[in-house]
């Protein structure tokens, strides 16, 4: 049951888009007359895959007992040119700040960023045409239908990066999630003992009539960038952050050195990304009220007086946090807004991917049908020369023209592609 309270930032899920339903191959018949006519009509599309963004998710628990969503197959079409139903899309909801990527490139494709947003991933695959469709002037009986697009599976990464203006970052133990409690309305789970904190807490605090997101990142140790403590799974959550603030305790009741906590930390940032660590940094020096803090306040001040902007704090007791609060905000308003991770805006999973093709025969006329086919009637322009050379130029590389000739294809012969009827010459 312990699992429940987990929090989880990272998972792998499988995704599938539908298949596209199969054209139908039928004629219409009367009793007495068979035969009278194609009527098949085409197959329904296969179902989409979105990721939508959802403000009332905290992490990404739900994906660690579901791991595959696949979209509705559409349906085969039907008879008396009835289109087969399309499939149902899948809506994949996900925390705000989720970051989604490919898992076999580690392209980024979406950061879900904003509330309701909605983005698709995969396409389900296009219906195939009924026989009905392959009417021509010269092809009344046209005796066969196209299969529905097939879709391939595919791997995506989810990685959760909190969004907010400020993290809160230091050793365990130093009062960050006290720190968050006293200046927003967050209830972090706080006790005395180290990593307390297990995922990010996030908090508003108000200043006048603005505000900001504050995070408190649980606690880093010497080792974090390389995997040690908890340090490493959480790092990702300030990469999107505007400033930091470096809590520190003061009073080195841990046993530790103030001077050199604040050494390490920042090592550890420096090392993990060093985006991160030029981040604009204000340090709070806590539990202030401590006996022994005054000396090492005058220590650290001298140090690092003239590099950073110094607040000296009792966050238990509540005392200089308004002073805090300010120069957070000071710094804020002068550094932009927090940014999206950049995304391939282009990136969807387009079906198979495949350009493939079949050939029929339909009494003396080879007919070719497919993806490939659907692409050159989208792309090509009969009545324009280069277009009708591309056009041919795809027929010779996809190997198309082989294809008719291992089939028996003479001169003189008629081929079918598309709304195109041509007599071959070779």
């Amino acid at each position: 049951m312990a699992d429940k309270n987990l929090f989880t930032d990272k998972v792998k899920i499988t995704i599938k888009s539908g298949d596209g339903g199969d054209g139908m191959n039928s004629f219409k018949s009367f009793k007495g007359k068979p035969a009278c006519g194609p009527d098949g009509g085409d197959g329904g599309n296969g179902g989409n895959i979105y990721i939508r963004a959802d403000a009332g998710m905290g992490d990404l628990l739900a994906f660690r007992y579901k791991t595959k969503y696949v979209a509705g197959d559409g349906e085969r079409g039907g008879s008396n040119k009835c289109f087969g139903k399309s499939g149902e899309d899948v809506i994949i909801k996900v925390p705000l700040g989720t970051v989604v990527k490919d898992f076999e490139t580690d392209t980024v494709i979406a950061d879900m960023f904003e509330d309701g947003e909605q983005k698709l991933i995969a396409e389900g695959g296009r219906g195939g045409k009924g026989n009905v469709r392959f009417t021509t002037s010269r092809r009344h009986a046209p005796n066969f239908a196209q299969k529905g697009e097939k879709t391939q599976p595919h791997v995506l990464v989810l990685e959760l990066k909190v969004i907010a203006d400020v993290g809160l970052i230091g050793f365990p133990n130093v009062g960050k999630s006290t720190t968050l409690s006293k200046i927003s309305a967050a209830k972090p789970k706080i006790a005395d003992y180290h990593f307390t904190t297990l995922s990010p807490n996030l908090g508003v605090v108000s200043y006048y009539d603005n505000s900001f997101v504050a995070a408190d990142i649980p606690g880093l140790i010497e080792g974090a960038a390389k995997g040690a403590g908890l340090g490493h799974d959480f790092l990702r959550h300030i990469e999107r952050t505007r400033m930091l603030v470096h809590v520190v305790d003061i009073s080195g009741v841990e046993g530790r050195d103030p001077l050199d906590d604040f050494v390490k930390i920042n090592a550890e940032l420096k090392e993990y990304s060093k985006k991160l660590a030029a981040l604009p940094q204000i340090v709070a020096l806590n539990k202030c009220d401590v006996f022994g803090a005054e000396e090492n306040i005058k220590l650290f001040k001298k140090k690092y007086g003239k590099k950073y902007k110094i607040y000296t704090l009792s966050a238990v007791e509540g005392k200089g946090l308004d002073e805090l609060i300010s120069g957070i905000f000071g710094t804020l308003s002068t550094l932009p807004p927090v940014l999206r991770v950049e995304a391939d805006e282009e990136f969807t999973y387009r079906k198979s991917g495949n350009l493939d093709f079949e050939i029929y025969k339909d009494g003396e006329v080879f007919v070719v049908v497919g993806s490939l086919v659907d692409m050159l009637c989208r792309n090509v322009v009969l009545n324009d020369p280069d277009s009708m050379a591309y056009f041919q130029k795809i027929l010779r590389e996809k190997r198309v023209i082989n294809k008719l000739q291992e089939m028996g294809m003479k001169e003189g012969d008629t081929v079918s592609i598309g709304d195109v009827e041509f007599e071959y010459i070779p």
